[in-house]
């Protein structure tokens, strides 16, 4: 089988098939949440973002884009838009300085609210269903929620990533976009159409095979935050998984 050297056409490539297949399931033990989006869906979520990315905020292939995020569905969301564009996503803060935009939840918004004059800052609620707000955010800090929706259903790159264009950098070093579609499709994390369960933050480095890896091999994850010990084989039998990767 040959593997995709850019995120657009290993997205393209799941398109054909089962549009329905769950691909991103998320819970929020501490919350009771419980999300699921099909492929399609994701898809949608995903061509959202981009737009917004790239048309209200003006980033560009080649750009850099922190990821200040916890474990949520969100965030394989924000790394499919990341790629659709060519731009490069990090969770290190020690390269906020360096970033052409920042996105977090709410829990980082004051950290990050300072540095808003000079670079684009989305923040996320994090609340179900992608919700804005329910309060004011400081000046110069954009709400997600409000903005996101408004976007079309339909994405197209003014300048459509290639193979060699970054898609992860950290004090680890950097991985382009081919480099990690290839190890998406050697990873042991998941099975041919199965279902990983997993407390691992996709926006990480050790995460991002917890996307790729399903796309791929036409599979599906569930992500827990929060996790909760006690119902944690029990949600493995309900939601029919098939690996799993503890946080």
């Amino acid at each position: 089988m040959s593997i995709a050297t850019t995120f657009p056409a290993a997205l393209s490539g799941a398109l054909g098939g089962d549009l329905a297949r769950p691909l991103v399931t998320f819970y929020d033990d501490a919350t009771g949440e419980r999300v699921e989006l099909s492929l399609a869906t994701y898809a949608n979520w995903v061509a959202k973002t981009a737009g917004l990315v790239q048309d209200e905020v003006g980033l560009e292939r080649g750009d850099l884009v922190l990821l200040d995020l916890p474990t949520h569905w969100l965030g394989p969301v924000w790394l499919g838009a990341a790629w659709s564009l060519g731009v490069c996503a990090t969770d290190d803060r020690a390269l906020a300085a360096a970033a052409d935009l920042v996105v977090c939840g709410p829990d980082r918004v004051a950290a990050h609210a300072a540095d808003a004059g000079d670079v684009p800052v989305l923040a996320m609620s994090l609340r179900p269903l992608g919700g804005p707000f329910t309060v004011r955010l400081p000046t110069g800090v954009t709400d997600y929620g409000t903005v996101v929706l408004a976007q079309p259903d339909a994405f197209t790159a003014v300048d459509p990533p290639v193979a060699t264009d970054a898609a992860w950098r950290d004090a680890a070093g950097s991985l382009d976009q081919a480099a990690l579609l290839e190890a998406a499709g050697s990873s042991p994390v998941v099975s041919p159409g199965g279902r990983l369960l997993t407390g691992v933050n996709p926006c990480t480095r050790r995460g991002l095979e917890t996307l790729t890896a399903p796309l791929l091999r036409g599979g599906g994850t569930v992500w827990v935050r929060h996790p909760d010990e006690g119902s944690w084989s029990a949600r493995a039998d309900q939601e029919r998984v098939t690996e799993q990767l503890p946080g």
